[in-house]
């Protein structure tokens, strides 16, 4: 059977990725599209891939409890989740949520859903999930491996495009403002610092930056030993955690914005320890709106209901 998918927030950059990549799948569906904005208008205008009879919609929360759906993807700002989440709790609690704003990741009764990290077990059968940030995504796939070895704070310096800001217009995402610039914001109690930090079981010292391309990021990240270890060990523990993984690629350079953009997975390499074996480095770079967002909700909505994860991601 194929999977039915409501998706509210279809119109945003994110909205736009999973659209084309639910259509390049035999097994799901999108049968319904949330955007106030564009509600009448066809949604080929926005995804070419979409079925050419699906329309925008301007889908109210019990819109969206009321229609036949096995799925909801809810690709909408932060704080707007919760009269969605209410009335399919009240209609039709056996529907599948997957949620991409910060609204549920610190929340015990939703699944946080980050495969490569903690597990598939956890993701299959829930029915409540909640997607990782972008810059959390990268900043824990470059910290898991060694998180038992370090003492004190991990150090993630990020820097990503600035439609990780949105559609909403903002200094963010304005490109005159961006020209010949590098934004720093949000230097202390990012959402993504304390993500990172709860998940872990570390603390994380988050600094984001924003800059004049549109899409991708990196999370250069330092950390201090509690006791000296070599490059070699280092090296090993990545590959032993990640090598089997089809949407982590591991290299020996250090990855650059470009080799996290348009990519499914992340690249994770720039692997260094100092001479006295006491500070380790880690790079990550992933596309904010694919591994950072909609490829992984698409993992997350195919673990939980027994379809093949990497269907049209590999």
């Amino acid at each position: 059977m194929t999977v039915r998918i409501g998706l509210v927030g279809a119109r945003g950059h994110t909205g736009r990725h999973l659209l084309r990549l639910i259509a390049g799948r035999s097994d799901m569906q999108v049968v319904c599209a949330g955007s106030r904005e564009f509600a009448g208008q066809p949604v080929t205008s926005l995804a070419p891939e979409a079925e050419p009879e699906l329309m925008f919609e301007a889908l109210t929360p019990d819109d969206v409890a009321g229609r036949t759906l096995d799925a909801v993807i809810l690709a909408l700002p932060n704080g707007a989740a919760a009269p969605y989440v209410a009335a399919i709790e009240a209609q039709a609690p056996g529907m599948v949520i997957v949620d991409l704003s910060a609204d549920y990741r610190f929340d015990e009764n939703w699944v946080y859903g980050l495969p490569e990290i903690y597990g598939r077990g956890r993701i299959t059968h829930a029915r409540r999930i909640a997607n990782p940030g972008c810059y959390a995504t990268a900043g824990q796939l470059a910290v898991a491996p060694v998180r038992d070895l370090i003492a004190g704070a991990a150090h993630v310096f990020g820097v990503s495009g600035y439609s990780g800001a949105g559609t909403t217009p903002s200094r963010k995402n304005d490109t005159e403002a961006l020209s010949g610039n590098l934004m720093p914001y949000a230097l202390t109690g990012h959402l993504h610092e304390g993500e990172m930090t709860r998940h872990l079981g570390i603390p994380v010292a988050f600094t984001p930056h924003v800059a004049a391309f549109f899409q991708g990021l990196t999370a250069t990240v330092q950390f201090e030993f509690s006791g000296p270890q070599s490059l070699e060990a280092i090296t090993e523990r990545y590959h032993t955690a990640y090598g089997d993984e089809p949407l982590v690629r591991l290299t020996d350079t250090i990855p650059e914005i470009r080799d996290g953009a348009h990519f499914n997975g992340a690249v994770l390499g720039g692997f260094a320890v100092s001479k006295e074996g006491l500070r380790g480095v880690a790079v990550c770079a992933l596309d904010n709106l694919l591994k950072g967002a909609a490829v992984q909700a698409v993992q997350n909505l195919a673990i939980a209901l027994g379809r093949p994860e990497f269907d049209g991601l590999t």
